[in-house]
């Protein structure tokens, strides 16, 4: 039936305003919605800015931790085992977040200088012939975990203008050059008359470096005292100091937690075990290492012995005893590179269950020829005696100097390079190797911060004068050194004893050591019985 004029006229008008009523309605719930979207994100970072102004929250970005969180760079995370203190205490962990301005705890710049109340003050001395792409990231590594100085001996590639005009422009940086003066000098010095020194002399190479450690190390000793030191390491520039065990990621806490009347801490050695042959810049690269015999189960060690070695001639390429951090005292001196002595008394040591320094050997496939261009033996099994003295040295030498590229790569990769992903999970697994990337975070962040640049950069140039200056200071009078050292009248010689092994003990050696400690191997399969006598 059809609707009246009227109406219809009422049904149209009340359509019309009801479809004006829900447009209107709509635009307004999309507007709301739109505005929700806009303050949302806007109050939410808001509210993020007060918490972490007030410190409710932490940032992301920064591996520094305040007092009372738990934030670690990975494997560093304290362990129940360790019997140091750990109280809880405002972290020096450093913040090492993709910035171009890097944080560190002691320092306020790229150089990393450090503060007058930083405590205990740390110094390291080497003997190194390396160029700064080596020495730069051991350096500053070092510098981040508390070293405060460093004693640099240099030769060769580390004497040359270019590198140590750069090193001595670094705060805290005392450059030797092994001169004619400095070999007189040390020809005079009191260990070069003693007979514990003797037996390493009349031989090259690693017997040749092994006499001058010990003599740049008296040297050290001297000039840690007149800096104001507290301790003195020494370490070779493929070395790293791990801080295990600290409540922070220091070894300035470490040594800070070690009692007075300790005069000596020694730390285990772990081996790089590199898994690929094109390594370029080892500490930012390697993260697995294999284990040293004091921070395993005997039963694990012997266990798994030969499955560690894979056909070498011992458990770790090199050596396997450590090197020790000694504290500035009187009548102290070098018992050899890896230990440290006194004139008047035997000093207390301790043993470390968690620190480690950590030896990146043979981590290059170039560290086969580097070896071999070092030293003029011939490469038979007698001669190589002379030079080196431990076995895969010697064999490692032997390869580089007779074989083929091709055939070197195939020797390195078997001998090296651990590419059997089974074998490599089940040591793992056992804890013979470990994972450890402290080191790497900290050297990687250290370069994409552009600190090496930094450094490189900032070192005055050198005008002609004060270059040709610096070339004949750094010369090296090699023949000179290498008559003055065949000259010593030598002394006898003596079978160095092995010592007793004791994790996080005392140890005090019955007598005064009559021969210094060279690098020793750790024990062989031969030993698991006369270990277990002992």
């Amino acid at each position: 039936m059809p609707l009246p004029n009227n109406h219809h006229h009422l049904y149209a008008s009340l359509r019309s305003s009801t479809s004006s009523s829900s447009s209107s309605s709509s635009h307004s719930f999309i507007s709301k919605i739109l505005l929700l979207l806009t303050l949302l994100p806007v109050s939410l970072a808001a509210i993020a800015f007060i918490l972490q102004w007030r410190g409710g929250v932490t940032d992301p970005t920064t591996l520094s931790s305040t007092g009372g969180s738990h934030h670690y760079f990975p494997g560093m995370e304290p362990s129940p085992l360790s019997h140091l203190s750990h109280s809880q205490s405002r972290s020096d962990c450093v913040n090492l977040g993709r910035t171009n301005s890097p944080s560190f705890p002691y320092y306020h710049n790229w150089k990393l200088d450090f503060g007058a109340s930083l405590t205990p003050k740390i110094c390291v001395t080497t003997s190194t012939s390396a160029g700064l792409e080596q020495i730069l990231p051991w350096m500053f590594y070092h510098k981040v975990i508390g070293v405060t100085n460093f004693f640099l001996f240099v030769e060769g590639k580390a004497a040359s203008p270019e590198v140590s005009n750069v090193l001595e422009s670094i705060p805290g940086v005392k450059v030797i050059y092994r001169t004619k003066q400095l070999e007189e000098q040390q020809a005079k010095s009191r260990i070069w008359n003693e007979t514990w020194l003797a037996g390493f002399f009349y031989k090259p190479c690693n017997y040749e470096l092994f006499v001058k450690q010990s003599l740049n190390m008296e040297m050290a000793i001297v000039m840690a005292r007149d800096s104001g030191m507290d301790w003195i390491l020494h370490l070779d520039t493929d070395e790293l100091i791990h801080p295990a065990g600290a409540r922070e990621y220091s070894l300035r806490q470490l040594l800070l937690d070690v009692p007075g009347h300790v005069d000596m801490v020694i730390f285990p050695n772990y081996e790089s075990s590199i898994e690929r042959d094109d390594i370029k810049e080892p500490f930012s690269e390697i993260s697995m290492f294999k284990k040293n015999y004091d921070h395993l189960p005997k039963d694990t060690y012997f266990g798994m012995y030969k499955d560690s070695v894979r056909g070498n001639p011992n458990y770790f390429l090199t050596y396997g005893n450590g090197k020790s951090a000694a504290r500035i005292q009187d009548h102290l001196r070098p018992n050899g590179a890896h230990r440290w002595h006194n004139y008047m008394k035997t000093p207390n040591e301790i043993k470390l269950e968690e620190a480690a320094v950590l030896h990146y050997t043979y981590a290059k496939f170039s560290d086969l020829t580097s070896r071999r261009d070092r030293c003029g033996c011939k490469p038979t099994k007698e001669d190589v005696k002379r030079c080196f003295m431990l076995e895969f040295d010697r064999s490692a030498f032997i390869i580089a100097s007779t074989a083929t590229e091709d055939e070197m790569h195939k020797w390195y990769n078997e001998h090296v390079v651990w590419g059997d992903k089974d074998l490599k999970i089940k040591l793992l697994r056992k804890g013979v190797l470990t994972r450890i990337y402290s080191p790497m975070v900290i050297v990687q962040n250290l370069r994409e911060s552009g600190v090496f640049s930094s450094v490189i950069a900032s070192a005055p140039s050198l005008s002609k004068e004060n270059f040709l200056l610096s070339i004949d200071s750094s010369n090296s009078s090699r023949a000179a050194g290498a008559v003055t050292l065949s000259s010593r009248k030598a002394g006898r010689t003596k079978e160095s004893q092995t010592a007793t092994r004791r994790v996080l003990s005392f140890e005090s050696a019955a007598s005064f050591h009559e021969v210094a400690v060279p690098p020793l191997s750790p024990p062989g399969e031969d030993d698991n019985d006369l270990i277990s006598l002992n």
